[in-house]
C-alpha cells in the first residue's frame, strides 16, 4: 500500500506542477499581449524632446510592412510589426504616400504617419 500512496502523491504533485506551469504560461502570454496592444495606441517616441532628424525615402509600391522595416532600420521606430498594426488601426490606414520625408526620433509613429499621409496638394484659402 505504501507504494500506491507514494505514486498517488507523486501523480498529484505532477498534476499541480503542470497546472502551475500552464497558468504561468498563460499569464506571461497575457502580459505580452497586453503590452503589444497598449503599444499599438500609446507607443512612445524613440527619444524624448526633438530627437534627431532623419531623411527617409519611401518609393511607390512599398507596403506598410516594408515602410515599417525602413523606419526600424533608420532607428525611428522600435518594431516594424507593431508599426503595421498601428497603421491598420489608425485613421491613416491606406493613406501613406511615397516621397522623401524628414522624420524625427522624437516623433511617435502616429506623427510620422500624419506626415507620410499628408496631401501633396496645398489647400487654397479664401
Amino acid at each position: 500500500m505504501n507504494r500506491k500512496m507514494i505514486m498517488a502523491v507523486v501523480k498529484s504533485i505532477f498534476k499541480i506542477a503542470v497546472t502551475l506551469a500552464v497558468i504561468l504560461l498563460i499569464y506571461n502570454l497575457a502580459l505580452k499581449a497586453h503590452d503589444f496592444g497598449y503599444r499599438i495606441f500609446a507607443e512612445e517616441p524613440m527619444e524624448l524632446g526633438t530627437g534627431r532628424t532623419i531623411s527617409v525615402s519611401i518609393v511607390e509600391g512599398r507596403t506598410v510592412k516594408e515602410i515599417g522595416e525602413i523606419l526600424e532600420e533608420k532607428g525611428l521606430i522600435r518594431d516594424a510589426k507593431l508599426f503595421y498594426f498601428q497603421e491598420m488601426f489608425s485613421e491613416y490606414k491606406g493613406e501613406l504616400k511615397p516621397g522623401v520625408y524628414e522624420l524625427s526620433t522624437g516623433m511617435t509613429p502616429y506623427e510620422m504617419m500624419a506626415i507620410m499621409s499628408a496631401s501633396e496638394e496645398t489647400e487654397e484659402t479664401e
